[in-house]
């Protein structure tokens, strides 16, 4: 069974920086496609950034060049780098594995000065 921690949101000042981490159980980690999600208030959840087991990535077009995503196959964890936050990046942010429908509680994210 699948089980994934997120860690690290929090409130920050516009521009600010947030490290999330998901820590990542159950599966054969480095096989799959991981990505982080976020749902703002009244919006549908989206794709914020991939990666493969290799290391391929993928940005949504309002995070890139602000936000990086890796990955530690031997430790099975994911971690998304935020910099230069803005207050449309407020959001809960969730860790799955791409294709995956079941959704843990996510982390909240809060850029509000």
């Amino acid at each position: 069974q699948v089980q994934l921690v997120e860690s690290g949101g929090g409130l920050v000042q516009p521009g600010g920086s947030l490290r999330l981490s998901c820590a990542v159980s159950g599966i054969a980690f480095s096989l799959y496609s991981m990505g982080w999600y976020r749902q703002a208030p009244g919006k549908q959840r989206e794709l914020v950034a991939s990666i493969t087991g290799g290391g391929g990535t993928n940005y949504a077009d309002s995070v890139k060049g602000r936000f990086t995503i890796s990955r530690d196959n031997a430790k099975k964890t994911v971690v998304l780098q935020m910099n230069s936050l803005k207050p449309e990046d407020t959001a809960v942010y969730y860790c799955n594995v791409v294709g995956r429908t079941a959704w843990g509680q996510g982390t909240q994210v809060t850029v509000s000065s």
